[in-house]
């Protein structure tokens, strides 16, 4: 008997109508941990729900999700109500929530905080180990998977900004065991061997637990010690990860990573021309400065007649010396008329003008005589006249 097969769409169909015919699966409530949640612009919400063994696909719609108290979040332990349906089209199954609630906080996410914390404590984070970007860098040095969007958008970003710059890919792993201690020691080959003048870090979007290897400590270290600048783009614009914390710039994907390190090179010779017309028009108006001033000053006194200043100057000096000379003469008269009167005042008390006038001055053994009292009969004593001098004997 020849049995007719049947298609793709009939066997999704058929288990759609089991699942739905099947009362558990029409009100299920569930707990686990929300991984590679999306909140749609259309405000559904779609996420995994996993536990240490399996997973599987959930979606709450909008009319549902606006009655949420909380944003869910990767990492996130929750309790889901809801029904669990097949999607015809792709043939699987997962859980159409209608109501949500917080179980908690994940493993992996309480691992994130704690490390965070430690490492936000120590400095790592601070803005003043941040080093400069190099404004026109010749290698990047990329960290990525060697295949991919991550490093194809890298290169054409970069060459389209400037084809003159070098693009040095390091591959490594960027999920899973072990990619941690490979991206650290990357980092660490990068800056022993001088591959690059900037680094950048980079994968695309992903869960909780593939962006996790740049949340591990090592990772953290490396970046931090690392003497060359490093740039995290890892996952979309809104995942954050330990490294964008360490990394001295943080772009949110890859592609602006490229923008941020590699500036474009037309724009830069268009500043470049800029500032060449901005420092000829300096310099030309300099120039006309400088010949107006010039011309001033040939048309000034001072160049026209150089020796009128010495002259004027010369003039004044010959009023100051007249001035001085008049100055010490009047002096040098009052100074002679002054002494002529003090002259005639001594001259006026001057004992040889009382002896010529008929005194005389007694003295014995050279000691003036001005009594009687002081000679005794047979005293030699000398007699001082005008005109001379005479010895006597008292009688």
């Amino acid at each position: 008997m020849e049995i007719t097969p049947i298609t793709v769409t009939e066997l999704n169909q058929y288990m759609k109508n089991k699942v739905a015919e099947d009362e558990f699966l029409q009100n299920v409530y569930i707990k686990g941990e929300i991984s590679n949640f999306k909140n749609h612009y259309t405000g559904h919400m779609y996420f995994t729900l996993k536990d240490e063994k399996c997973l599987i696909k959930c979606i709450m719609f909008k009319s549902y999700a606006e009655r949420m108290k909380f944003m869910p979040k990767d990492g996130m332990k929750v309790v889901v109500f809801g029904t669990v349906a097949v999607f015809e089209r792709d043939g699987v199954y997962q859980i159409y929530c209608k109501a949500m609630k917080e179980d908690g906080i994940g493993d992996l996410y309480t691992a994130y905080n704690e490390l965070k914390e430690k490492l936000e404590k120590e400095g790592l984070f601070d803005i003043k180990y941040k080093k400069q970007i190099p404004f026109m860098p010749r290698r990047i040095g990329v960290l990525t998977s060697k295949t991919g969007a991550v490093i194809r958008d890298i290169i054409n970003v970069s060459t389209r900004r400037n084809p003159n710059v070098y693009i040095k890919l390091l591959p490594v792993p960027v999920q899973g065991e072990g990619a941690g201690e490979k991206i650290a020691k990357a980092i660490e080959i990068m800056n022993e061997q001088d591959l690059a003048d900037v680094i950048i870090v980079a994968r695309g979007g992903g869960s909780l637990e593939d962006l996790w290897p740049f949340n591990e400590e090592v990772v953290a270290r490396a970046i931090f010690n690392s003497k060359l600048p490093v740039i995290s783009a890892v996952g979309h614009e809104t995942d954050f990860t330990i490294a964008d914390f360490v990394a001295d710039l943080r772009a949110p994907t890859p592609s602006a990573a490229a923008e941020l390190a590699v500036p474009e090179i037309s724009k830069v010779e268009e500043m470049i021309r800029s500032y060449q017309n901005r420092y000829r028009l300096a310099l030309k108006k300099k120039i006309e400065y400088m010949k107006l001033r010039y011309e001033k000053c040939m048309q000034s006194r001072a160049y026209k007649e150089p020796l009128q200043g010495i002259n004027e100057r010369q003039q004044i000096l010959d009023i100051h010396i007249k001035s001085i000379i008049n100055s010490a003469n009047h002096k040098i008269t009052v100074s002679k008329k002054d002494f002529a009167n003090i002259i005639t005042k001594l001259d006026t008390l001057s004992p040889l003008k009382t002896l010529a006038r008929g005194y005389s001055i007694t003295t014995k053994n050279e000691k003036m005589i001005k009594s009687v009292k002081e000679l005794n009969t047979g005293d030699s004593i000398e007699i001082r006249l005008s005109d001379g001098n005479a010895k006597a004997e008292i009688l």
